[in-house]
């Protein structure tokens, strides 16, 4: 009887030690911070080849080079109107620069509808269209928005789930141009 008490005492120690240990390491933790990584971070992007809204097409061959920064959104999407503010900011401090490129990625959305949301927006930017979602799929988003930053030498260096600010644009940016 002593025995099983003490069997029971040992295995009960050890679990709340082994509690402990978990919640010390994650105390302070941002729980989003490993919702946010994306599974493409330090991996070569995937290639692209997509319509653009003006009838041109756009690929990742076409814009190798170049820091990229890929918004995937549509016309609907709450989030996605909420942060189009700032990629109007963003792109009209930085559509100069020959070394950076914004392209915006349209899934799950009618050509009418993202013509309809540009034009009454302003937006100036390369607008994608993602029939059947592939870039979409081949990047492994999960909603929408979803913003993700290339390195010049193709690396997918960054990424953000839900809305982006302008300071994280610009974070973004800047790991990609220190890779490369």
């Amino acid at each position: 009887m002593k025995s099983r008490v003490r069997v029971i005492a040992i295995i009960t120690a050890v679990v709340v030690a082994a509690f402990a240990i978990v919640l010390a390491i994650n105390v302070g933790r941002d729980p989003r911070a490993d919702a946010n990584r994306s599974r493409l971070l330090g991996r070569d992007a995937p290639a692209y080849d997509l319509p653009l809204l003006n009838g041109d097409r756009v690929s990742s061959e076409a814009l190798a080079g170049k820091t990229i920064v890929i918004n995937f959104w549509n016309s609907w999407c709450i989030p996605c109107r909420q942060e189009h503010q700032a990629l109007v900011d963003w792109w009209s401090a930085n559509k100069d620069d020959s070394a950076v490129t914004m392209l915006g990625i349209v899934r799950e959305d009618t050509k009418s509808a993202t013509q309809n949301y540009v034009d009454a927006e302003g937006v100036t930017w390369p607008i994608a269209m993602d029939p059947g979602s592939k870039a979409a799929l081949a990047f492994g988003t999960r909603g929408q928005p979803e913003t993700y930053v290339i390195s010049p030498s193709g690396v997918v260096v960054a990424s953000q789930y839900g809305p982006v600010t302008v300071a994280n644009i610009n974070e973004m940016v800047g790991a990609a141009r220190r890779v490369g």
